[in-house]
């Protein structure tokens, strides 16, 4: 994989979820870096659609799929952020 594109996805992921909570950094499995970046992102959907309310249900969609919105639909994050909205428009279906 392009080292530019992984540098990237990981400093957005990173911003993310330093935006997301103080919590430090998760430690990652010893892996080549693009898994690493891709456990450190599955990390990310899972602690950003457990924080969600139904008041920020619909924030936290967006933000998910800016993250991956143009990958390949066999990604395994796309494939948790898919799942993630789902149980994102239940949530929000709560507030109505």
């Amino acid at each position: 994989m392009d080292p530019t594109l992984l540098r990237n996805r990981l400093v957005i992921a990173t911003a993310m979820w330093r935006e997301a909570t103080e919590d430090p950094l998760p430690k990652l499995d010893p892996a080549d870096p693009a898994t690493q970046i891709q456990q450190f992102e599955l990390k990310l959907i899972d602690l950003l659609c457990a924080q969600a309310t139904s008041e920020t249900a619909s924030e936290v969609a967006e933000r998910t799929w800016d993250l991956v919105h143009d990958r390949p639909d066999d990604d395994p994050v796309k494939q948790r952020v898919v799942e993630c909205h789902e149980a994102l428009a239940r949530l929000s279906a709560h507030r109505e």
